[in-house]
C-alpha cells in the first residue's frame, strides 16, 4: 500500500502572522511536522503543499517534496482542506504518481511525533477504514455544560445533574492534527463519507494553537513533556 504525507502549510495567518514558520521552542513550527512524517517511515513521499515561497524553502531545507505551488483556488481563506488534498492528488496523477493512503498533517502540530503516525497508519490498514481521526476526550464532562438563557445559568442536560463524573460516557472531540484516509474513497465521496475511525490522543500532546496565548501555553506543555 502506497502513502503520501501531505502537509498544508499556506501563506496567510490572520491572528498569528506566518504562524506556520514561527519559532516554536528553537524550531520553526512547520519542521516538527515534517520530521514526524519522516520519522514514522510510513510514507513514500512526503510534501508540503503551500504557496509561499519562504515556506517551500524552510520545507525543503527540512527534508520535505515541493513539487508543485498551490493555486489560487486553494490559496484563499474559504478554500477548505479537501480541497488541498484533492488538488495535490490530482497533480501528482498528472505527473504518473498514484497513492493508495493520504495522511494530511497540519503544520502547527509540534507534539505529532514519528511513533504516533507509525501506530496511526499501522490501525488504519489493519482495520481497512476509510478515514482516521484523532481525538482527545473531553478534560471535563460536556454533559454537565450549561448555557446562559435571560441572563441565568441552565444546565444544558439536566437529566446529568446528579450522575457521577466515572458513570458519565466518555465525549472525544477532533485533536486536529493529523487526518489519515482512503484516497478513492475521498475523491469519490468527500472527506465526510465513510468509516471514519479514532486514533486516541494523550491530552497532554493536544493543544490548539490559534492565538499568541495558545501559543504561549502549547510552548509550555511542549517542554513539560520534552
Amino acid at each position: 500500500m502506497s502513502a503520501i504525507a501531505i502537509i498544508t502549510a499556506r501563506g496567510g495567518s490572520k491572528r498569528i502572522p506566518r504562524k506556520n514558520i514561527k519559532n516554536f521552542c528553537g524550531k520553526p513550527i512547520l519542521q516538527y511536522s515534517i520530521e514526524a512524517a519522516l520519522g514514522s517511515e510510513m510514507f513514500d513521499e512526503v510534501m508540503v503543499s503551500t504557496d509561499d515561497r519562504e515556506i517551500a524553502e524552510i520545507a525543503k531545507e527540512c527534508g520535505a517534496n515541493i513539487p508543485f505551488f498551490r493555486s489560487d483556488k486553494t490559496s484563499g481563506d474559504y478554500a477548505s482542506t479537501e480541497d488541498v488534498l484533492v488538488e495535490v492528488i490530482n497533480e501528482y496523477k498528472k505527473n504518473g504518481k498514484e497513492f493508495d493512503t493520504y495522511c494530511c498533517i497540519y503544520p502547527t502540530a509540534p507534539f505529532l511525533t514519528g511513533g504516533i503516525l507509525r501506530e496511526a497508519v499501522r490501525k488504519f490498514e489493519a482495520e481497512k477504514a476509510d478515514f482516521m481521526t484523532p481525538v482527545v476526550r473531553f478534560s471535563y464532562p460536556p454533559q454537565r455544560c450549561q448555557i446562559i438563557e435571560n441572563g441565568q445559568l441552565v444546565r444544558k442536560w439536566p437529566e446529568y445533574k446528579y450522575t457521577r463524573s466515572q458513570d458519565l460516557e466518555p465525549w472525544y472531540h477532533d485533536a486536529g492534527q493529523f487526518y489519515i484516509g482512503n484516497i478513492e474513497c475521498l475523491l469519490k465521496n468527500g472527506m465526510s463519507n465513510g468509516v471514519n475511525i479514532p486514533y486516541i490522543m494523550e491530552e497532554m500532546r493536544v493543544q490548539d494553537i490559534d492565538t499568541e496565548e495558545d501559543w504561549k501555553i502549547a510552548e509550555m506543555k511542549f517542554r513539560l513533556i520534552n
